[in-house]
């Protein structure tokens, strides 16, 4: 599950014909948003319509995701967010909320094709999970609202692989789980032939209330999978042998559309060099360590900052002596309880962030961080970088990635790179 941010594109259903392998040495350029041409692919993002930004809600969805336990202060802080909006909150076990993920961090949802002939279903792109699982017609109907389902019955080259289960646990209790089968699989004109595609059997219902987004697709190691008793391979780790370089580059934007690019490194969408750092793969995620970090005009503070880069997670998590150390700096600014974060006055002048890739420096400018009202017409708005002390790891987000061009490179010695770009 991701949380909180998240993250892919959105294919017309008019378009799926272009979808076919391309000609060898040529590019394709279709009108569903995505471009490929042999061993390469882009994929562009389109937004999930239902999304609407809830600080408190993105922080209690990083909090399942990560198996952090939920204060009672959180609880009450999505409960009065909702009560603000007009939104219903369904208590299913104890007092904890029922939350729903389309007010979270699914702000963007990516088409993929499954099986022959193909279905397709829009599915969140994490690289803080590793696995893909998705609805599927194995669901009851009560945890269906509107979903598209992946129905193996329907596919030609679908095989049931025996004996074989998944299942992943939140923070709040529940869990979503299922079967799994071999199948093809299909992002962006990219074919796996063989892919492991988990599908659903009960899915939590935070999910189910997320009628536009049918299934998770898990960017991590394969090391992080769940499948019992033999793990699966990601559908990168299957992929990667078919492209040019075995990398994918995320290149996120504030506000609008972004792009994912498999198989290659496009210098129009980076300025000066990628700063390469060391990936930690163990257990599965894409950990690596920034050499230090600054607030607005201030100085450059060194020291190693561990962290995991996940495309599933909307905010920047870090340590508290660093969210403090920004806050000092943002007049009216305080640790609410009520709305669940770090909030300030929505006309406060907030300073850039700025952390050290190496001796690279990226700047997260000060309008990045700041996520809107923290409640329905509230004039106090929702920090993009909150405290990390609940989930007790540093969390690379989308508040960070889409202030740079960042290369996910899963080489013989895996790497991350960091550019700086032109940020709109």
């Amino acid at each position: 599950m991701v949380s909180s941010l998240f993250l892919a594109a959105l294919l017309a259903a008019a378009g799926l014909g272009s979808a076919l392998p391309p000609k060898i040495g040529t590019t394709v350029i279709g009108d569903d948003g995505f471009s490929f041409n042999k061993g390469r692919a882009t994929v562009k993002q389109a937004r999930n319509p239902n999304y609407r930004f809830n600080g408190a809600r993105s922080i209690y969805q990083t909090y399942l995701k990560y198996g952090a336990e939920i204060p009672d202060y959180l609880l009450k802080a999505v409960a009065h967010i909702e009560s603000a909006a007009g939104v219903e909150s369904r208590a299913d076990k104890g007092s904890a909320p029922a939350i729903p993920i389309d007010d979270t961090d699914m702000a963007w949802i990516t088409p993929v094709t499954i099986g022959t002939p193909p279905q397709t279903l829009n599915l969140d792109f994490d690289t803080g999970s590793s696995d893909l699982w998705v609805f599927s017609s194995h669901l009851p109907s009560n945890q269906v609202r509107g979903q598209a389902l992946y129905n193996p019955n329907k596919s030609n080259t679908s095989k049931l692989l025996s004996d074989h289960s998944w299942s992943i646990s939140y923070g709040d209790g529940s869990r979503s789980r299922g079967n799994v089968y071999i199948d093809t699989f299909t992002v962006g004109g990219l074919t796996v032939a063989s892919q492991a595609v988990e599908a659903a059997q009960q899915v939590s219902t935070s999910f189910t209330r997320e009628t536009h987004m049918d299934g998770l697709l898990g960017l991590g190691f394969s090391s992080l999978n769940t499948v019992s008793p033999k793990r699966q391979t990601t559908f990168f780790d299957n992929l990667k042998g078919q492209l040019e370089k075995p990398v994918f580059a995320v290149d996120f934007k504030n506000h609008k559309e972004g792009t994912y690019d498999f198989g290659f490194i496009d210098p129009a969408k980076h300025t000066g060099n990628i700063s390469y750092v060391p990936v930690n793969t163990d257990p599965g995620y894409w950990m690596w360590t920034a050499s230090g970090y600054g607030v607005g005009e201030g100085e450059f503070t060194p020291g190693n900052i561990n962290g995991i880069a996940d495309t599933g997670t909307t905010l920047l998590y870090l340590s508290q002596s660093i969210v403090s150390a920004y806050y000092r700096q943002v007049q009216g600014s305080s640790n609410s309880r009520l709305y669940g974060g770090y909030v300030f006055p929505c006309n406060a002048n907030l300073p850039a962030f700025t952390f050290g890739v190496g001796t690279a420096r990226i700047s997260i400018p000060g309008k990045y961080m700041n996520y809107g009202p923290a409640a329905q017409g509230s004039s106090s708005c929702f920090g993009g970088l909150q405290s990390n002390s609940q989930v007790g790891i540093n969390i690379w987000g989308g508040v960070a990635l889409k202030a740079a061009f960042v290369v996910f490179d899963a080489s013989a010695k895996p790497m991350i790179g960091w550019a700086s770009k032109t940020l709109n």
